[in-house]
């Protein structure tokens, strides 16, 4: 038995703490940026996991390139700031802005040297499965000749070589924008030119070549551009060269009295593609005068300077996880249809009257969320819908119901949350073709971002009209939601149903609701309802029942919560908490934390799933336990910023499917388990085995979901195994 195996393996001794920690004051936390850091190295290492299959590696080195790119744009840039203006006040563990700066930049330089020698070690091994990318170099004159005609028909067209002198002031480059930078001398007089030519955005960064079959071959974008330079630039010589990449504050400020929010976040979006650069990477050994320019021109200072020895821009190695090759890629799955809804012949509103529905995505498909609110633009007996969109895809069937909804007749009410980060365009353009179809759109609360995922469904059934609401964890993003675990929670209670009215209120006309039944709801009564249940839990121990936390988030750094439960586990409460991403929380401290343990699981899917379970006076697990699921982290944003929900399920067969199954497939797995340490460090210990090593991913894709099956009940748990790898 492994230590990762919550569900068996007994809490580990608790650690001394150290003499120079403050345990009643900053040493009580774990610092928020350099645990999301601790993050992305987890997700670096699952590139190096060699149980991974070898394209799925690249994606893990992408993904955690792109999540570095937006830690940077947004929280460091918020650092910075702060450092600039002269700020000191310090974090919850005591660090000060600059402090932490100097910190994160050691760390994130490590991390992107290390991208560098994984980059490299992928290579190879893709070379060995007949996936090369080339080089200049490596070109022959057949090469030569078919990448002349790409070049003239498909880039040459869309390039705009700039000069840098005094007449050409040195141009705009926009976040992420990258860009090769020139150091040219005319053949006839020796005439120096320096020249920018930024590589657009909208051409792929690999160009494929011909290859025989079975084989795939490509070269970077930039080696295109350097091959081809006599073209752009006819009767120079290149006599130096480098490439560099950007990346600008993407934070967004909006004014508080904004008379037109939607146009006011088009202002700002335009303002944050000109935000002031937070970091520049630049090719290694470039020509010392190219670099001095670049530097002073865009400005950046030197600790804000990274030089790369390799490729620059590794988030766009996605583009080589090629579909073609399935045997370098996961196992295609197809999501479950629920048999439930397949005894009802589809019937969306069937299945859920009969009785309360949990579906865990991706391994149960999404498609029955569009499905009901297809299914509801659809039947004439639906009267209203209502619903949140926090992030949605570009061509959405979720907003596409919603306007056939509406040209139906129907009256539909849309909260569109333009402050989804990075996603503020694309809700804009959403909210619009909303409008259109004569959606009613509302935009919720200037000073609180809407996070909540709703939806109701307004039915008339003979003499009355049912609510059928739907509460998630996710978005409702048919994209993510193919790769996010999430869960789905249908049901027709009349009293979820009658908070749900209540809450739409409260975000339509501020109505702010009173006499909740069920819902916790933040920035109102969330974190206190999590704080009295803790409570509760803690009495039950002094009372000598058992007492146990069960929590699975992605972030906690809320100094109330990560207090309480300190507080809680030293009254003899058994804390043990699935943290996907940022930990604030110190586990295993003698004195502090000795019942409290965490793991995080990294590996296929994105473990996205809020949930807590209380043991209520028994054992976890337990059909007695109270269950909850959220689409709140414990946060400080999600809980006192951030409109969320916080649900009791109560149907015994949904509850034993988050405690007995979910839950305790999560606490159970050891196989892409990673322990948090006392010290901070998170580790994976070997399982003992691979073949006795459990993954709860692929006990979910083997197991349907308890609620979903149409004749299960709360006795029918599934045994936690699954096949051989």
């Amino acid at each position: 038995m492994t230590e990762t195996d919550f569900l068996n393996a007994p809490f580990p001794a608790a650690t001394a703490p150290d003499p120079s920690d403050d345990l009643s004051g900053p040493g009580r936390y774990f610092n928020r940026e350099l645990s999301w850091l601790a993050f992305n190295w987890r997700v670096l290492e699952e590139a190096e996991n060699t149980r991974v299959p070898l394209l799925e590696r690249l994606r893990f080195l992408s993904i955690s390139a792109t999540n570095l790119d937006e830690f940077y744009t947004v929280r460091v840039a918020g650092l910075r700031e702060l450092a600039l203006s002269g700020n000191t006040t310090p974090a919850a563990d005591g660090l000060t802005p600059a402090q932490q700066l100097t910190r994160i930049n050691a760390n994130a330089r490590d991390l992107m040297d290390r991208q560098q020698d994984v980059y490299a070690e992928l290579k190879a091994r893709m070379a060995e499965e007949g996936i090369h990318i080339l080089t200049r170099s490596d070109l022959d004159k057949a090469d030569h000749t078919f990448l002349e005609g790409v070049f003239l028909q498909s880039v040459f067209p869309v390039l705009s070589p700039l000069a840098i002198d005094p007449a050409h002031p040195f141009p705009f480059i926009p976040s992420t924008g990258y860009s090769l930078a020139l150091q040219l001398e005319r053949a006839k007089d020796g005439k120096t030119l320096r020249a920018l030519l930024p590589i657009p955005q909208q051409i792929d960064r690999f160009v494929r070549l011909n290859a025989p079959e079975g084989q795939v071959r490509v070269i970077p974008l930039e080696e295109l551009l350097l091959l081809h330079i006599g073209t752009l630039y006819p009767r120079y010589k290149v006599k130096g060269h480098c490439t560099f990449r950007v990346l600008r504050d993407s934070d967004l400020e909006v004014e508080d009295e904004a008379e037109d929010l939607v146009r006011e976040f088009e202002v700002a979006l335009k303002r944050r593609r000109r935000g002031e650069v937070v970091r520049l990477n630049i090719s290694a050994k470039a020509p010392e005068g190219l670099k001095r320019i670049i530097m002073e021109e865009l400005p950046v200072k030197e600790d804000e300077t990274i030089e790369t020895e390799g490729l620059i821009g590794v988030g766009h190695l996605s583009e080589l996880v090629l579909k073609e090759r399935p045997d370098l890629l996961w196992p295609a799955f197809t999501p479950r249809v629920p048999e439930r809804v397949q005894d009802h012949e589809g019937d969306m509103f069937a299945a859920i009257r009969q009785k309360d529905m949990l579906l865990h995505h991706p391994y149960e498909t999404f498609d029955m969320v569009v499905r009901f609110l297809k299914q509801a633009a659809a039947d004439p007996n639906v009267v209203a819908i209502k619903q949140t969109l926090y992030r949605t895809s570009q061509d959405s069937p979720i907003v596409d119901a919603l306007c056939e909804a509406a040209e139906a007749g129907k009256q539909v009410t849309a909260l569109v949350e333009l402050k989804a980060r990075f996603d503020e365009a694309a809700n804009i353009r959403q909210s619009r073709k909303l409008e259109r179809a004569g959606v009613h759109v509302v935009y919720g609360f200037l000073n609180l971002k809407t996070h909540a995922k709703l939806s109701a469904v307004i039915r008339r059934e003979g003499d009355k009209t049912v609510t059928y609401s739907h509460f998630g964890t996710g978005n409702y993003h048919h994209i993510t939601a193919r790769i996010y675990t999430d869960l789905s929670f249908f049901t027709t209670d009349p009293v979820l149903g009658r908070d749900m009215t209540r809450l739409f209120n409260y975000l339509s006309g501020y109505a702010q609701p009173e006499d909740l039944e069920n819902l916790g709801v933040s920035p109102l009564t969330l974190k206190q309802k999590l704080l009295d249940m803790f409570e509760q839990e803690a009495l039950n121990a002094e009372a000598g029942k058992p007492a146990a936390i069960w929590g699975k988030m992605n972030s906690i750094i809320e100094a109330d919560v990560i207090d309480k439960l300190y507080e809680v586990s030293q009254r003899g409460v058994k804390v043990s908490l699935v943290v996907r991403g940022i930990c604030g929380l110190r586990p295993g401290i003698e004195g502090l934390s000795e019942n409290i343990r965490i793991k995080s699981i990294v590996g296929r899917f994105l473990e996205h799933s809020r949930i807590v379970c209380v043991g209520n006076g028994h054992e976890l697990p337990s059909k007695k336990a109270r269950v909850f699921i959220s689409s709140a982290d414990w946060m400080g944003r999600n809980l006192n910023r951030r409109v969320e929900t916080l649900v009791e399920c109560e149907n015994p067969t949904v509850k034993a499917q988050i405690v007995s199954q979910i839950m305790a497939a999560n606490m159970a797995d050891t196989a892409q388990s990673w322990i948090l340490r006392p010290n901070g460090q998170f580790e994976r210990p070997a399982p003992e085995t691979q073949e006795r090593s459990f993954s709860c991913h692929r006990f979910f894709l083997e197991n349907p979901s308890l609620s979903g099956r149409g004749s299960a009940g709360a006795k029918d748990v599934p045994e936690l195994t699954h096949a051989a790898e």
